[in-house]
């Protein structure tokens, strides 16, 4: 009866003709082109809408295209040579390649419509622009599958450690070297959080009556592609897609939006094994019983020094639990976690048809997404929090947040949980629902699911300083406009360093009469005391907070990791008073000998530089940049600017954080605002390549064009032709430099 409900409903979502090939002149699609360079594509067809989408995301950063199916495929090596041989090995463990043609047959008629339009849609502007691919050279329309899945770094990443996989796999398994996964060495960096913040408000704390959706992805800058993609056939879609994929990511349609947020949720597991010789072959103890290792050949092309291409073949082992990813204390290591591809892709693009829960709902019912929370708003004033829908169900009794043992049938999954078995919250009394990668015991104040309700591994990561700081913002906050709900989420308070600076002052005041110390910090501490705890670009006390805060990281972070505890629960429950005063001493010290004072306002040295289209930026103090007020949001910031520090520069420059930013406001007519990071092209030599930095920086969201009155008198281009050219925003031109 479900299946054939399900069927049904995807019938009425998806007419036949809005499946229908796209013509070879790709007549059947226009593209215009709005004053920031943002993509409207419109076809006939769904199917000629998404090859209209991938020509236009070649147009703005095919590069970017590219690395994503080389990286997706296994391939990546092909292009950077050895150094990414494990890397491709790591993904071909679960993606693989001489599988999913096979997986693309089995796929429904609708779904191979639209992956053959992804395809030509690329194929295309290859065509078009000769030499433009450096690795891939032709798409095949089932490599779509292999990159189905919007999340950023993906579960493979997080799941599998590179140097522990080489220890493996670089030798024969009889002498594979034993290796740890605990990565300390990450532990003691301030690393930016790959996460998100999504907020959505209810009619009844709106000053119109209408729900609201703020959409803040923290990811890589760059990362995705905002578009407008609408069909004959009613598909009408607008927000971020990551690059080379035909769905919106993170977005809207008129009826419902949906925010994506990286889960703490438990869904990937290890499983180690005892295993022993078989003849040639390896067996594992499930049990009483000794099961052979499953083997797989793959093969990796990689580029020579020269320029010859090479390979390298391996086995990849296997038990039942997934791929052998290492060795540990004489036992082999299994990792389990999704690895569906076609019923993500349905999925993923799916949604975007959504018209409400009800539709949104049974489209999750495919259990395909892992990873990621949804902050969901809708027309109807419906607003909710959903759990990742992939969740196995284990005994509680162990411990997956470590190694458990594979060979005890007892630790195995035992099928998915029913997603009304999941915590949710769904028009909660609150009128508010935020979640900031924390866990959802917080969603909605006093109406969000109870801890003691659920397995402890629906949430790893409790609760974070950006989970904090929204539920102060939102519990008493009421008559709110998509603006007023912007500055909200813009909002300057730290609370982390609230927290932790009266527990520094408790710890100086404890040192001895005679420790240098009580001299040597007392005005550092005095300029801490005497600060409002919030950011801004003129203010010195955050730079020196700032370094204060990467100093406890680099002390604080391996204990943590080490306790199996997340960072910011040790800070509040285990990290000493003398732990604090020992890194405020050590980041006094270092912010002098770096900026040559710690009296230093953050702006100047808080920067967003973008000199190349390269995927690895390189930063320089001599070039152009602009002051960046807002700080890493592991501070507790709800704007996430996050920093990467590069040899031979005094400052620092953003590559992660807001990226992507928008928020909708769902009347009887859409309204919607947005920024990206920097522009939408990957070209330097674009007017759209850096026109949006500025408004960036400061949060000054532009509106969302929509409708045909908001395009009106700008020109219409089929793919293939000359894009004309359009009016484009005049914007001030980025002259500021490090340390102005």
């Amino acid at each position: 009866m479900r299946r054939t409900i399900l069927a049904a409903m995807m019938s009425t979502m998806i007419p036949a003709g809005a499946l229908a090939a796209p013509s070879a002149s790709a007549r059947d699609v226009g593209i215009v082109r709005d004053r920031w360079g943002i993509a409207h594509i419109h076809g006939r067809t769904d199917a000629d809408a998404v090859y209209g989408m991938m020509y236009a995301q070649a147009e703005d950063d095919l590069p970017r295209i590219e690395r994503n199916y080389l990286v997706a495929l296994g391939r990546l090596a092909e292009v950077e040579g050895d150094k990414a041989i494990w890397q491709d090995l790591r993904q071909r463990l679960f993606v693989d390649p001489a599988a999913l043609p096979a997986e693309y047959a089995k796929s429904p008629a609708w779904l191979r419509t639209l992956m053959d339009a992804w395809a030509a849609g690329l194929n295309a502007y290859l065509a078009d622009h000769p030499g433009a691919g450096r690795g891939i050279t032709r798409y095949e329309p089932w490599m779509a599958l292999a990159f189905s899945e919007g999340s950023i770094g993906g579960d493979i990443e997080r799941g599998v450690d590179l140097k522990a996989l080489q220890a493996f796999y670089d030798r024969t398994p009889a002498t594979a070297a034993t290796s740890a996964p605990l990565r300390l060495a990450d532990a003691g960096r301030l690393i930016e959080p790959k996460g998100s913040n999504g907020i959505a408000i209810g009619p009844s704390r709106t000053a119109d009556g209408h729900a609201l959706l703020w959409i803040n992805p923290h990811t890589s800058f760059f990362f995705r592609a905002e578009q407008q993609v609408t069909s004959d056939a009613g598909l009408d879609v607008y927000g971020a897609a990551t690059w080379g994929q035909f769905f919106v990511y993170q977005g809207f349609n008129r009826r419902l939006g949906w925010m994506h947020t990286s889960s703490g949720v438990d869904n990937i597991d290890e499983f180690s094994v005892e295993v022993r010789r078989n003849g040639t072959g390896w067996t594992y103890r499930y049990g009483n019983e000794w099961r052979p290792v499953r083997t797989r050949q793959t093969t990796i092309a990689y580029r020579r020094a020269d320029g010859a291409m090479a390979s390298r073949s391996f086995t990849i082992l296997s038990t039942h639990h997934g791929p052998i990813i290492r060795a540990e204390n004489g036992r082999w290591v299994a990792v389990a976690m999704l690895n569906n591809p076609r019923p993500a892709l349905e999925q993923s693009f799916l949604r975007t048809r959504a018209t409400s829960l009800a539709d949104y709902l049974a489209i999750a019912d495919r259990k395909a997404n892992s990873s990621n929370n949804t902050i969901f708003a809708s027309a109807d004033g419906t607003i909710a929090y959903l759990h990742p829908q992939f969740v196995p169900i284990r005994d509680d009794r162990f411990d997956y947040t470590r190694t458990v043992d594979g060979s005890d049938p007892a630790t195995d999954w035992k099928g998915l949980h029913k997603l009304s078995d999941l915590p949710q919250v769904v028009r909660p009394g609150s009128g508010w629902i935020a979640n900031t990668n924390n866990a959802p015991w917080t969603a909605a104040g006093a109406d969000s699911p109870k801890a003691a309700s659920f397995p402890r591994y629906m949430d790893q990561l409790g609760e974070n300083p950006r989970g904090i700081h929204a539920a102060l913002l939102l519990k008493d906050a009421k008559d709110l406009t998509p603006l007023a709900l912007r500055d909200l989420a813009f909002d300057s308070f730290l609370p982390l360093f609230a927290e932790q600076i009266p527990l520094l002052d408790r710890g100086v005041a404890a040192l001895p009469a005679g420790d240098p110390r009580r001299q040597r910090l007392a005005a550092p501490l005095a300029m801490l005391d005497g600060w409002d705890r919030r950011w801004s670009a003129t203010s010195q006390p955050t730079s020196l907070a700032v370094y204060w805060g990467e100093a406890l990281w680099t002390s604080e972070g391996p204990k943590a990791a080490a306790a199996n505890m997340p960072i910011f629960q040790w800070l509040t429950e285990r990290s000493t008073d003398a732990a604090r005063v020992e890194a405020l001493d050590a980041a006094v010290t270092r912010m002098t000998r770096e900026q040559g004072s710690w009296r230093v306002a953050w702006g100047s040295i808080n920067r967003f530089q973008r000199l190349s289209g390269a995927i690895k930026a390189r930063f320089d103090d001599r070039g152009p940049s602009l002051s960046v007020p807002f700080t890493s949001g592991n501070f507790g910031s709800l704007a996430s600017f996050g920093v990467e520090r590069q040899p031979g520069t005094r400052c620092f420059y953003g590559t992660s954080g807001n990226s992507f930013v928008a928020v909708v406001e769902f009347g009887p007519t859409i309204r919607a605002w947005a920024i990206s990071a920097g522009g939408e092209n990957g070209d330097p030599a674009s007017p759209h390549f850096t026109d949006q930095a500025r408004r960036y920086t400061t949060g000054d969201l532009r509106p969302i064009l929509l409708d045909a009155k908001d395009l009106a008198g700008l020109k219409s281009y089929h793919p293939g032709e000359s894009r004309p050219a359009g009016p484009v925003t005049k914007v001030e031109p980025i002259t500021g430099k490090c340390g102005e």
